[in-house]
């Protein structure tokens, strides 16, 4: 008998192949074998996936440094986990567009005159979500190595891993925040303010696992961070405001102002 997964061969009492790990199915599908396998890959708490969220909370030096060290099959790899939390966070939208559309009221994060010109932006950005996501990792992960310049222990790819972990894990539970929030009429941007600490919180406590630091040690390395991010973000809103002049023009600066004053 060969393994129908690798071709390995096998014995006749094998259950499991020796080489690939896979199981050896010797019946037809029934409906009960059906369940039996969707329960057993997603919904028992040694699931992989499952094991990995719940770690991420309590132990994410096992599950960050565990990959960076070279551990491949306890837990979901950075890309596929990364790549879940961005479909997670896309069907998300749909189900907020299509049964809670109330929710999606900015009124709560912007002043009322600008409350169309945040929902637009709004919309851009979970139009391209998953763009978001990727462009915000290599800046986070620049960021971070800036931050912990004077410790050696990881380089910026190893940054990389580290905040595709953190982003995917910070989107997975936004998810289920919003979703939450969607069922009992509570609209996403009350629901920003929590997220957006909730990101600054984690990522630090995720950091301070990884390096080992003080809770001293980590606060001012947050600071840090959060002072090097806004110079970041400064810097960019001038070169993108002096491309925008010398691509559009003055005009487009008026037409904006206009537009911004009239809603």
């Amino acid at each position: 008998m060969d393994c129908k997964n690798c071709k390995t061969y096998l014995s006749d009492k094998s259950k499991y192949c020796y080489a690939c790990g896979g199981k050896v199915i010797r019946n037809r599908l029934t409906l009960k074998n059906l369940f039996q396998d969707f329960s057993e890959t997603y919904l028992n708490y040694d699931n992989t996936f499952f094991k990995t969220f719940i770690h991420l909370f309590t132990k994410p030096e096992q599950v960050i440094g565990g990959y960076i060290d070279g551990v491949r099959k306890k837990y979901v790899n950075v890309i596929s986990y990364f790549m879940i939390a961005l479909t997670i966070t896309g069907l998300e939208w749909f189900i907020l567009r299509k049964y809670f559309p109330e929710t999606i009221d900015l009124s709560a994060i912007s002043y009322q005159k600008n409350n169309k010109i945040a929902e637009e932006v709004f919309n851009t950005i979970q139009d391209n979500i998953s763009l978001s996501m990727m462009l915000l990792v290599p800046l986070y992960a620049l960021i971070s190595r800036i931050v912990f310049l004077n410790i050696k222990k990881y380089i910026y790819t190893e940054h990389l891993v580290i905040f595709m972990y953190i982003l995917a894990q910070v989107s997975i539970f936004g998810t289920l925040i919003n979703i939450a929030g969607a069922f009992v009429g509570i609209s996403i941007g009350k629901l920003t303010y929590s997220i957006f600490p909730f990101q600054i919180i984690y990522s630090a406590y995720c950091l301070a696992h990884l390096y080992k630091l003080s809770l001293k040690g980590i606060i001012l390395r947050t600071l840090l961070f959060v002072v090097v991010f806004l110079v970041i973000y400064l810097i960019s809103i001038i070169i993108g405001g002096i491309s925008l002049y010398l691509i559009k023009g003055p005009e487009f600066f008026k037409e904006f102002i206009e537009v911004k004053n009239s809603a």
